[in-house]
């Protein structure tokens, strides 16, 4: 998923989508895992010089990519879709009323883990395969893959919020999967998120991908293992929970009563449902597909502090 956060860091994507040719050649992509600039231009009925134009315009924006690969008449290049989906927020931000804070992967404060399971870093496994009792190491820290049969991971989120403020809403954006023996691109797991104990709702992860190699998988990381997940954005305001903008529950951050001094835990969690139960794999920035850690963003109010009038009692 692409998330524009302000209109204006969207523009050269906007640019990319004002061309019918260019829709027409991205909804070819969502129906075929890969096509080359022969294939889409006989298609659309065009030169490869006008396709070519087209191609690179698509490129530039992020919303596909192209790789070189020696076919039976010659170097072609093959076009994918790089994103599934797209997501822009029309409501106005103002800077001054957000904070963002990446957490690692690794930091979190509380877990616990049944296997399969296991950590690692950039540079190699924290311990061995499918051992909890590694989830405790100090090295876990350093994380940037987790994955669990079952269990759940805590994060504490900073609150940073003054006495004359208050919550508008909670963003966290994440890279999951689901949790596979090896990997199976088929393997539904129902994930659950909280905060601070309330339940937001679900998420059905289609699987645990490893039909292509993540693109920030450090070289040692196996090729038979998952490879890299969906990125997701939830958020609560106080309209309810979303996640990439579909409601999952009505719980709103009225309903959790937070103020400057409250405590931010969020949870993910495989629970005891048995419908769907199939773990979770957490990417941090240097695993899988988005180079980014748990994104964490807080919007908020500005009250003006209300002055009183002090009467002077007369002798």
């Amino acid at each position: 998923m692409i998330y524009i956060k302000d209109l204006m860091s969207g523009i050269d994507i906007f640019k990319a989508l004002s061309s019918e040719i260019r829709i027409h050649i991205l909804e070819m992509l969502a129906s075929n895992p890969q096509l080359n600039l022969n294939e889409i231009a006989k298609r659309l009925k065009l030169s490869n010089g006008a396709i070519t134009m087209h191609i690179k315009k698509l490129e530039e924006s992020g919303l596909i990519e192209i790789n070189t690969s020696v076919g039976k008449h010659g170097i072609q290049k093959v076009c994918y879709l790089n994103k599934d989906r797209l997501m822009v927020e029309l409501r106005s931000q103002n800077a001054d009323n957000l904070y963002e804070v990446e957490i690692p992967v690794g930091h979190y404060s509380n877990y616990a883990a049944v296997p399969t399971c296991g950590l690692a870093t950039r540079d190699g496994l924290i311990g061995d395969f499918d051992e909890p009792r590694y989830f405790a190491d100090p090295g876990r820290v350093h994380s940037e893959i987790i994955w669990m049969a079952d269990g759940f991971l805590e994060y504490r989120i900073p609150n940073y919020l003054k006495p004359n403020q208050s919550f508008r809403e909670i963003q966290l954006s994440l890279e999951l999967g689901s949790e596979a023996p090896g990997h199976s691109d088929i393997y539904p797991s129902d994930i659950y998120f909280y905060l601070n104990g309330a339940p937001l709702g679900f998420w059905t992860s289609p699987g645990d991908f490893g039909d292509a190699r993540g693109t920030f998988n450090p070289d040692w990381w196996p090729p038979q293992l998952n490879q890299y997940g969906m990125l997701k954005l939830i958020r609560i305001n106080d309209d309810g929970s979303f996640i990439d903008g579909s409601r999952i529950s009505n719980i709103t951050l009225a309903d959790m009563k937070l103020d400057y001094k409250s405590d931010l835990i969020f949870r993910i969690a495989v629970t005891d449902k048995l419908v769907n139960k199939r773990g979770l794999t957490l990417y941090g920035k240097h695993f899988g597909n988005y180079r980014q850690d748990l994104l964490a963003r807080v919007l908020y109010n500005i009250h003006e502090v209300q002055e009183t009038d002090t009467v002077s009692a007369k002798p």
